[in-house]
């Protein structure tokens, strides 16, 4: 699978919770203090795609396997994080590692949760965290940068390209701006990835509400809708509280007739785990079979080879075609052997990229 998010949040923002009820565990616990969460926790869930039932009802499969997103709870984060305030470091180092970054922010008053900050206000919290970020990588970036330099004097070709790319990058944090909005040429793509910097992940903001703001959303929410929107990110509302509540419940009939009475048509959960799929620009391929049709998650813009080596890296070392059937020509067609009667099975090399509902077959020889 290969893909996290990590959720992120200043303490008592209902982080854990949400955590919690996204993973339907436990493992994460919840406590009116701050660092309830000292190493951080994994969790994997399903992406919900209604595809992949269609595709496997078709082939008769015997098994149904989604694709999963991994997120993983990080320790909350207190302003002066750079400057191993709280549990900064450990914070710093655990964000580093993952994909994306799920933003939770407090948008909603309870006087039995106490706020570090003494109020809510969630645009303020959202630019501790951000502030934090900013400069632990202005810090890391310098220091590295000077290094780069000495090398870049002695006529290394390369460090003078790096170098002018983090002078770009430091110029960019100076002026308060993540190193996500900087525009990066694709030759430097591979480079800017290298610098692992934590201001460069793409955000995702999660607006923890109160119960009966879960449908419409609050004018907190309401905000950090219009921030997203200013700074290319994205923004989900959720009540925590009714999520945990749902995950609690084994009848799914209890779940919708839950939901229903408050409005909502499906869980907020659900639309994180898709808006996470959608900001780290994921797609789906699928293979089916009457043993098994199975979800499969790549990065838009991966050639089939790579989409090869998710499934096992003997296909992809071994890559010979792509067997590819379109997800509306499988279901309108009615499977693998009409569609192939039907010349809508297409053979494609190592240059083809994958598509979004692609069924692939691949062959290989090792």
């Amino acid at each position: 699978m290969g893909f996290n998010c990590g959720i992120v949040g200043l303490p008592n923002v209902g982080k854990s919770s949400l955590f919690n009820a996204l993973t339907a565990t436990a493992a994460a616990e919840s406590a009116n203090f701050p660092f309830t969460t000292i190493e951080p926790n994994v969790g994997r869930v399903a992406v919900p795609d209604e595809r992949l039932y269609r595709i496997a009802a078709i082939a008769k499969s015997n098994k149904v396997t989604p694709t999963q997103l991994e997120f993983v709870d990080i320790a909350g984060l207190v302003r002066g994080a750079s400057r191993g305030e709280g549990l900064g470091n450990r914070f710093l180092a655990n964000i580093r590692e993952v994909d994306a970054v799920v933003h939770v922010l407090r948008c909603f008053e309870d006087d039995n949760v106490t706020h570090v900050a003494g109020s809510v206000d969630p645009l303020r919290d959202a630019e501790i965290v951000e502030t934090e970020l900013l400069l632990a990588d202005l810090e890391s970036l310098e220091r590295r940068a000077a290094a780069m330099t000495k090398r870049a004097r002695g006529g290394d070709r390369e460090a003078k390209d790096l170098v002018a790319l983090m002078e770009r990058v430091l110029a960019a944090l100076r002026e308060g701006q993540p190193a996500r909005a900087l525009a990066v040429a694709e030759a430097e793509d591979k480079a800017f990835r290298q610098l692992q910097l934590l201001s460069a992940k793409p955000v995702l903001f999660v607006c923890n509400v109160e119960e009966d703001a879960a449908a419409t959303g609050n004018v907190w929410s309401a905000q950090v809708a219009a921030h997203a929107a200013e700074a290319g990110a994205e923004a989900v509302t959720i009540s925590a509280a009714i999520e945990a509540e749902v995950a609690a419940m084994e009848d799914d009939a209890d779940k919708s007739a839950f939901l229903e009475s408050l409005g909502l048509a499906e869980t907020g959960l659900t639309r994180l785990v898709r808006a996470g799929y959608h900001l780290l620009d994921l797609i789906t391929f699928f293979t089916a079979g009457p043993k098994e049709t199975r979800a499969w998650t790549v990065r838009r813009g991966t050639r089939a080879p790579a989409a090869a080596g998710t499934i096992h890296t003997d296909f992809e070392r071994g890559f010979i075609r792509a067997e590819t059937i379109g997800y509306e020509d499988f279901i309108t067609l009615g499977g693998e052997q009409p569609a192939r009667d039907a010349g809508r099975c297409r053979s494609e090399g190592r240059d083809y990229m994958v598509q979004d509902g692609d069924i692939l077959l691949f062959r290989f020889n090792v």
